[in-house]
């Protein structure tokens, strides 16, 4: 897989060289390209920014050096790429994107700073290829070089050996299939006492169908705990007759639609 980032601050994508990123990048596996955006800025400022029409506070980005230097990582390349913009204004990065994402063979992101690109870059590659306003989460950046990290990360993980163990996401909070609704449960390693604390002894029984069923059942538990959200938007489809067993245990019952609800008069706690 390639990947350009187009930045004013390549040094902020350091992180790229090291762990699973860095040693797929070692491998062969992923073709990391770093552009430094002032490149295509031609003042004696190498100025990326102005003020926004309109007026209100801040600067937007210039949609000269962008044109320019999508222009010419697009022409470098074979087929076209997916360009993702990192912006609060985005849709949701998923597990599910980031697994759709990861059968792409060309990623270009646009981490912006300031208040944005302005928005004729968007709809101009948008006419030509694929682009994804994407958003890590309900909150603002100071710039999207931190998303960009967090979008290469969970793609790159996903790509046919890049982790020691391929089936070690399947299992993942939000992998599709199976856990797409819920989140991984708590996990534990030796020693077998710690500080006085213990293991479930279903770990240690040998007995790997009671085993996949309790994690199955600790991840409807903190899945209830943190994210009932989940429960409530879930396929019910996706439940066997165990999971609705535990989900009706901790205060879930399904409605007339068949999703699942609170139970009336359930205290969550």
């Amino acid at each position: 897989m390639r990947l350009d980032v187009v930045t004013i601050f390549p040094e902020y994508l350091e992180p790229l060289n090291v762990s699973l990123v860095g040693k797929a990048r070692a491998r062969g596996q992923l073709d990391v390209r770093i552009h430094d955006l002032r490149e295509w800025a031609h003042d004696k400022h190498n100025t990326v920014d102005d003020t926004p029409y309109g007026g209100g506070p801040g600067m937007v980005m210039k949609p000269e050096p962008w044109g320019e230097a999508l222009d010419e990582i697009l022409a470098s390349g074979e087929g076209e790429p997916v360009i993702v913009v990192p912006t609060p204004s985005g849709a949701p990065f998923t597990q599910q994107l980031a697994v759709e994402l990861s059968a792409k063979p060309w990623l270009v992101f646009t981490p912006a700073r300031y208040e944005g690109i302005d928005r004729r870059v968007i709809e101009e590659y948008g006419d030509r290829v694929d682009v994804r306003e994407v958003s890590i989460g309900d909150y603002v950046l100071a710039g999207g070089e931190a998303p960009v990290l967090v979008m290469v990360e969970a793609v790159a993980r996903l790509l046919p050996g890049v982790l020691g163990n391929a089936a070690s996401h399947q299992d993942d909070s939000f992998a599709p299939g199976a856990m797409a609704d819920l989140l991984e449960g708590p996990v534990y390693t030796k020693p077998p006492e710690w500080r006085g604390r213990g293991i479930p002894e279903v770990l240690v029984s040998g007995h790997h169908g009671k085993i996949a069923r309790w994690r199955r059942d600790e991840a409807f538990r903190r899945t209830d705990l943190n994210r009932p959200d989940l429960i409530e938007r879930a396929d019910p489809a996706a439940f066997d007759k165990h999971d609705r067993a535990i989900l009706a245990a901790l205060g879930w019952s399904a409605g007339e639609d068949g999703r699942f609800g609170r139970t009336a008069g359930a205290v969550e706690e």
